[in-house]
C-alpha cells in the first residue's frame, strides 16, 4: 500500500508538475495581465481567512436546534443578515410560506411473538452540551409520511429497492398489506416507502444498521465518531424525484396568496406511514422474525441471523400522527452588484437549517461560505469591484425537500433565465479529499481552480491529493483513464441539495463542492451532529473549512472578474460521449442477458439448481430486447464534438473588445439552457435537463441522459425511442448555441 501510495504522489508530482511550474499560464477566461492581478488579488483573499471566525460561527449557529419554523431558525437567518451587511453587502431576507408537518403522535411496537415497544428516542450524551436541548429538538421523524395506524406482520426488505423486491418475488414474499422494514443505504430514503406502497406495503420503517452505520465501520459516539445504538437518521420522504419544494405549490413560488393544492391531493407525500427507527429499536423488531435466512447481501452486523419474515411470525402495531403546519422559511441574500456586467449573476449559496443542531450538515459548508463572504468584502474596501455581480445565499428549509433555494428559483425564475451565469453550491464540509461536481461546461475551470489551492496537510495542491486518491483508491477503468487526462473528472449531479432548481429546473450551469473522505460519519441527522462531535472527529482545526474558502471563493471572483466566461465543451462532449457509450452497452448486455435468462428458465435449468425445500419461483420470462435506434444521437454528438472543437479554436488566445465580450458572454451564460426541455422528463415535468437528472428511483443518485436510460432500465421501448429523438434534439441545439459563440469570438 505505502508502495501504490508513493506512485501515486510520484506521479501526481512529476506526471502533472502543478506547483513546479515556474511560468504560469494564463487563468481561463483572463489574458495574461489580467491573470497576474487575479492570482494577486486572490492570494489577498488567502491571507484575509481568519479559521476562528469558523469556530466562532459554527459555535453561534449550532447552539440551539434551527429547524424549519424553531425560533432560532429565524434568529440566525437575522445574525447572518447582520453579518453580510457589515461587510459591506447588500443583503436581505425574503421569506416563504411552506408546509411543514412535525410529529404529534410516534408509536411502535411489537405485539406478537414478544410485546416490545420502540424508545424512539436519542438520549443526552456526556460531553455533547447540546444532545439534551429537549424542549427545542424535533424527535426521530420522517417528514412527509402520510399519517397512519397499522398493525400488521413484518417483512424485512434489505434496502427497500427495486432489485430487492424482484428478490422477495423469487422467494414467494408477499408485502401486501404488510410492514415492511429496511435498511438505511442503497438509495435515498424517500425510494423505500416509494417502493414499498408500490407493493402494497401498509407501513414502512427504516433503521440504521451498525454494518453501514454504526459499530461495524469503528468506535461509536461519544467514544468514537460513528451511530451509537439509539441514534436514528431523520430526513425527508417527500417524492423529491417527481418535483423537491414546498409539495402544496409545485411549480410556483410559496408565497403568502399562492394557490395551493389541498394535502389529500399532494403527489410527493407518501402514500403510507414511515418512520426512521434506530439498530436499538429495530434489534427486537429483526431478531423475531420467521420464515427463510436472507442471502449474504442482505445481512446487516446485527447479532442475529436475518430472516425475511413475512409468515406472521413478528406482527408490529406502527401509528403516526402529524401536525400538518404551514410555516415561514428565511432565505438570506446578499448582493455585491457588479461594475461592468451588473446582469450576469454568479451565486453561491449553503442552506442553514438543520434537522437539529446541524454543525456538520449543513453549519460546517456554511460557516466556509461566510468567511469566504467576508474575504470578498475585505477586498472591496479595498477599491476592487467584481464585474459581475456576487450574489450569496444562505438557503433555508432545504431538509424538508430544497424549500427555499426552490422557491426562490421558482418566484425569479424570469430574472434568472436572463442573468444567472453559474451557480456554486456547498452543503456540508469535512476532512480529506475534494470532491468536485456538476456542469462539465465547467470542468476544465473547477480543475483550474483546484490547482491553485494547497491542501492543509501534505505539500500538495488539492487537486494533487484527489487525483492521488484516485490513483490509489480508484478502479483500474479510473487509473488508467488519469494517465492520459491532464482533468479530473467530475461527477454528474442527481439531486439532494440546492443545487437542484438552478441546474435541473431552469438550466443554469451549476457546481457542487466539499472535502471529505477522512472524517468518519455517525452523527448525520441525529442530535448528536453537534459542535462538540465536530470538532472532536470532523475538521477539528477548520483547515478544511478554510480550503473550502478558499476554493469557492477563487471560483467565485474567476467567474466574476473574467474576461469572458470561462466554458468549455470538449470536455463536456467527451463526457456525454460516455454516457451515450454506457447507455449503448447497457442495451446489449440486457439483451444478452434476457436470452439467456429466458432460456434457462424454460429448459428448466434453474429450477433443476434450486433447493427444492427453499420452494423458489421460477422468475418470469421477459420479452426479448430489441435493437434501439442510437444513430441520431450518435449523429447529434458528432456535430456537438465538432462544435466543441470549433469553438476551442475560434477562441484560443484571443482578445476581444468589451462589445464582442457582452455578446460571448450572453450566449455562452445560456448554453447551459439549451440542454433543457420545456416539457421535461417522463411524469416529472418539473425536472427539465435532458443531460443530468436524480433518478426516479435512486432520488439522489444521478441519471445521465435520464430519459433515455430510465426508458431502457424500464423496457419501454417506445418510450425509449422517442426519448432517444428527444436527446439527440437537445444535443443539435446545444452545438448550434456554440457554434454562434465561436461565429461571434471571430468576429
Amino acid at each position: 500500500m505505502r508502495r501504490l501510495l508513493s506512485l501515486g504522489i510520484f506521479v501526481c508530482i512529476f506526471m502533472n508538475p502543478v506547483f513546479s511550474q515556474m511560468a504560469e499560464k494564463p487563468l481561463m477566461g483572463f489574458g495574461p495581465d489580467a491573470s497576474k492581478s487575479q492570482r494577486e488579488r486572490e492570494a489577498k483573499f488567502d491571507a484575509s481567512l481568519k479559521r476562528e471566525n469558523l469556530r466562532e460561527w459554527m459555535k453561534r449557529l449550532s447552539a440551539r436546534p434551527h429547524h424549519v419554523g424553531s425560533p432560532y431558525d429565524r434568529e440566525n437567518a437575522e445574525f447572518m443578515l447582520g453579518l453580510f451587511k457589515s461587510w459591506g453587502f447588500d443583503a436581505q431576507i425574503e421569506s416563504f410560506d411552506v408546509l411543514f408537518p412535525t410529529p404529534k403522535t410516534r408509536l411502535l411496537e411489537l405485539v406478537a411473538p414478544e410485546k416490545f415497544t420502540a424508545r424512539l428516542d436519542e438520549p443526552a450524551v456526556a460531553g455533547d452540551a447540546t444532545s439534551g436541548q429537549k424542549d427545542e429538538q424535533l424527535p426521530t421523524y420522517n417528514a412527509f409520511s402520510a399519517d397512519g395506524d397499522v398493525t400488521a406482520p413484518l417483512v424485512y426488505v434489505n434496502y427497500g429497492v427495486p432489485r430487492d423486491y424482484e428478490e422477495l418475488e423469487r422467494r414467494g414474499i408477499d408485502v401486501k398489506g404488510k410492514i415492511v422494514i429496511a435498511r438505511y443505504g442503497g438509495s435515498w430514503r424517500g425510494i423505500k416507502p416509494k417502493v414499498a406502497a408500490e407493493h402494497g406495503a401498509v407501513g414502512c420503517l427504516i433503521y440504521s444498521d451498525p454494518r453501514d452505520d454504526g459499530y461495524f465501520q469503528g468506535d461509536v459516539y461519544p467514544k468514537g465518531a460513528y451511530r451509537s445504538e439509539n441514534g436514528a437518521q431523520r430526513g425527508s420522504v417527500a417524492d423529491m424525484p417527481v418535483f423537491p419544494g414546498d409539495v402544496l405549490t409545485p411549480g410556483i413560488p410559496a408565497t403568502k396568496d399562492a394557490k395551493r393544492l389541498d394535502r389529500k391531493d399532494a403527489p410527493t407525500i407518501t402514500k403510507i406511514p414511515v418512520m426512521p427507527i434506530s439498530y436499538g429499536d429495530a434489534l427486537p423488531l429483526l431478531r423475531n422474525l420467521g420464515g427463510p435466512v436472507v442471502p449474504e447481501a442482505w445481512r446487516g452486523a446485527l447479532p442475529i441471523t436475518y430472516h425475511f419474515g413475512g409468515d406472521d411470525s413478528a406482527k408490529a402495531h406502527f401509528k403516526l400522527e402529524f401536525n400538518w403546519d404551514i410555516k415561514p422559511i428565511y432565505d438570506v441574500l446578499a448582493k455585491m452588484p457588479g461594475a461592468e456586467r451588473p446582469d450576469e449573476w454568479i451565486i453561491r449559496g449553503n442552506h442553514h437549517d438543520a434537522w437539529v443542531n446541524g454543525a456538520d450538515d449543513p453549519v460546517s459548508g456554511l460557516v466556509a461560505l461566510l468567511e469566504e463572504a467576508r474575504g470578498l468584502g475585505e477586498l472591496a474596501k479595498t477599491g476592487w469591484k467584481p464585474r459581475r455581480t456576487i450574489v450569496y445565499a444562505a438557503w433555508d428549509g432545504e431538509e424538508p425537500g430544497l424549500l427555499g433555494s426552490t422557491e426562490w428559483v421558482e418566484l425569479h425564475a424570469d430574472e434568472l433565465k436572463n442573468k444567472a451565469a453559474v451557480y456554486i453550491n456547498t452543503d456540508s464540509n469535512g476532512r480529506g479529499f475534494l470532491g468536485m461536481s456538476g456542469s462539465h461546461t465547467l470542468e476544465k475551470f473547477i480543475n483550474e481552480v483546484a490547482k491553485s489551492v494547497p491542501d492543509p496537510q501534505t505539500d500538495l495542491s488539492v487537486w494533487e491529493r484527489s487525483r492521488a486518491n484516485q490513483l490509489v483508491n480508484g478502479s483500474p477503468t479510473v487509473r488508467a483513464e488519469l494517465s492520459g487526462r491532464s482533468d479530473l473528472r467530475i461527477g454528474a449531479l442527481g439531486s439532494g441539495s440546492d443545487y437542484t432548481p438552478f441546474l435541473q429546473h431552469l438550466g443554469i450551469a451549476s457546481l457542487n463542492l466539499g472535502f471529505g473522505g477522512e472524517d468518519g460519519g455517525g452523527s448525520y441527522h441525529s442530535v448528536y451532529d453537534s459542535f462538540d462531535h465536530f470538532t472532536r472527529f470532523g475538521d477539528t482545526n477548520f483547515d478544511y473549512g478554510i480550503a473550502l474558502a478558499r476554493v469557492c471563493g477563487h471560483a467565485v471572483m474567476r467567474l466574476a472578474d473574467a474576461d469572458t466566461l470561462p466554458f468549455e465543451f470538449t470536455n463536456f462532449a467527451d463526457t456525454v460521449g460516455g454516457y451515450l457509450n454506457d447507455i449503448i452497452k447497457l442495451t446489449d448486455t440486457m439483451r444478452d442477458d434476457t436470452a439467456a435468462a429466458n432460456q434457462l428458465i424454460t429448459s428448466g435449468m434453474w429450477q433443476a439448481v434450486q433447493d427444492p425445500k427453499a420452494k423458489l419461483i421460477a422468475p418470469k420470462t421477459q420479452k426479448p430486447v430489441p435493437y434501439l435506434n442510437f444513430t441520431p444521437l450518435q449523429n447529434a454528438l458528432a456535430r456537438l464534438r465538432e462544435s466543441a472543437r470549433n469553438y476551442q479554436a475560434a477562441t484560443a488566445g484571443k482578445k476581444y473588445a468589451p462589445a464582442t465580450e457582452r455578446t460571448l458572454d450572453g450566449i455562452l451564460m445560456k448554453t447551459e439552457r439549451m440542454l433543457t426541455n420545456p416539457n421535461g422528463l417522463p411524469r416529472r415535468d418539473w425536472f427539465k435537463h435532458q443531460i443530468y437528472a436524480p433518478g426516479f428511483y435512486t432520488g439522489y443518485g444521478v441519471k445521465t441522459l435520464p430519459g433515455v436510460r430510465e426508458a431502457i432500465e424500464q423496457r419501454d421501448w417506445i418510450e425509449a425511442g422517442r426519448q432517444i429523438a428527444i436527446a439527440a434534439e437537445t444535443l443539435e441545439n446545444f452545438a448550434a448555441e456554440i457554434d454562434r459563440a465561436a461565429a461571434a469570438a471571430k468576429n
